[in-house]
């Protein structure tokens, strides 16, 4: 099986102390995060990562580049193609950007496994790179940190690839609408205990499900983390004891996002020794763990300078608006964003109608009931329910209003009670005007943006006419 051969890390010289978010002065040995100066971004950093990581690699080798961020400036240009070109790799290397969640950078490296394993590419170039922001002063500016990391996938791997686990989970926690700078967050008790903890638990069981070994067997474990307190109560959960878990780097380094899980495991690469297992796993929208066995070719890996030497490596900024300078950052642009918009906990509660658009199916009578209730209408039992899906059905239209304040391009927003399978269910309509709508009109269900609010999108079902698709 094929495996890491190669690996590398970048963080940037500057540092910003804490304490100067705080409004305090700089105390050096303080906490800390690493901080992209004026002229770095997520591709500048993924070129400078690369070229640690091909240390020794004839460069023509590389069939393939994966590039995973979710910070990189340019959305309709190839991030993956501006690295190879920087690297001066052959011009028939194929190039992929993986992007959308911080799950990127895992996800980017198991679809280089397989695609080496499967015979379709010899050596690909795996790069995650991150420049994440909070807003000034805001409650995850002390928390995020930029950085970038990078493996080189192949049939000769200093570590083995042997498994991989993951968990899909859609969550509204911690976002970034498209032309925002700030990375915005959900209340933190929330965002821990619905999404972070039992996803990252939940992916680590279901490795070792598949590998056959508990946490006992790992050497080292790599693990995307918010805080200090988070990453103890999922260690705590699924075995590992303190010595196993690989320096998050707290106060040091800050959550770089994409590349963050991976750039702890490349850190671990740094003293792991043949024979030792490791495991990464990294959060967003789910989590991602995969497990390695380091094999006997770590000994005889060139030296690089990997994550050691860039932390060691530092710079303090001495004053905050130094940095704020370097980031462009205007103070006006800092009121930007801050409506959090429609609840976080209210769409995790209400998701399984809202967005799996499942109804609630009674096991004594077999009505249809959306959204789900607690009494049967029909036969009155309670709390008796089981999951129906409506999305792929066909219903009709038993009524119908035009809303003129509701905001549309194109007013009225129309509204209208379906019924299908039995179940009554008001819905906006779509790809119609109100000329053409009429009673027991036969309709399907599309997924549909509903409004934006908190600088996001919401979404929701509504009726089209079955005719009109």
């Amino acid at each position: 099986m094929p495996g890491i051969e190669a690996y590398g890390a970048y963080i940037p010289l500057t540092r910003l102390p804490l304490s100067l978010i705080a409004g305090r002065p700089s105390k050096e040995g303080g906490p800390e995060k690493a901080v992209a100066d004026y002229d770095e971004d997520a591709i500048t950093m993924a070129v400078t990562a690369a070229v640690d990581c091909l240390t020794g690699v004839a460069r023509d080798t590389v069939d393939a580049v994966y590039f995973a961020s979710t910070t990189y400036p340019l959305a309709e240009k190839q991030g993956a193609a501006l690295i190879a070109k920087a690297l001066d790799l052959r011009r028939d290397v194929a190039t992929q950007d993986h992007a959308g969640s911080l799950r990127a950078g895992t996800a980017a490296l198991e679809s280089a496994i397989h695609a080496v394993s499967a015979g379709a590419r010899g050596k690909v170039l795996v790069v995650a790179s991150d420049c994440r922001m909070g807003a000034p002063r805001g409650a995850l500016e002390g928390k995020l940190g930029d950085g970038a990391v990078a493996f080189l996938v192949s049939d000769a791997p200093v570590a083995r690839f042997e498994a991989a686990s993951a968990i899909a989970d859609e969550l509204q926690d911690v976002w970034r609408s498209d032309g925002e700078r700030f990375t915005h967050t959900w209340e933190d008790r929330f965002a821990i205990q619905e999404g972070y903890t039992p996803n990252l638990v939940g992916a680590l069981q279901g490795l070792f499900e598949k590998t056959g070994r508990g946490a006992d067997a790992f050497a080292k474990a790599a693990l995307f983390a918010p805080d200090a307190r988070s990453l103890g109560g999922v260690v705590r959960k699924v075995g590992f004891k303190p010595a196993q878990v690989q320096d998050p780097l707290f106060g040091k380094l800050g959550n770089t996002g994409t590349p963050f899980a991976l750039m702890l495991f490349a850190h671990a690469l740094e003293s792991a020794q043949a024979g030792e297992r490791l495991v990464v796993a990294s959060y967003g929208d789910g989590a991602h763990a995969l497990s390695f066995e380091v094999t006997d070719a770590i000994a005889k890996l060139p030296a690089r300078r990997g994550m050691t030497w860039h932390l060691e490596r530092r710079r303090a900024l001495k004053s905050y608006d130094t940095y704020l300078k370097a980031r462009k950052l205007d103070p006006k642009e800092w009121e930007s964003g801050m409506d959090l918009g429609l609840s976080a906990t209210i769409r995790l509660r209400e998701r399984d109608a809202d967005i799996a658009f499942l109804a609630a199916r009674c096991q004594n009578c077999g009505q249809l009931h959306f959204p789900k209730q607690r009494v049967c209408t029909k036969c009155f039992e309670k709390d008796k329910w089981e999951p129906f899906r409506l999305s792929d059905k066909q219903g009709k239209l038993l009524a119908y209003t035009f809303d003129y304040f509701f905001p549309a391009a194109e007013p009225p927003t129309i509204m209208v009670m379906t019924e299908v399978e039995g179940c009554r269910v008001q819905v906006q309509m779509a790809n119609i005007r109100p000329g053409s709508v009429a009673l027991d009109l036969p309709v399907e269900y599309v997924f549909r943006k509903i409004h934006d609010a908190g600088g996001k999108p919401n979404y929701f079902w509504k009726a089209s006419p079955i005719s009109q698709i």
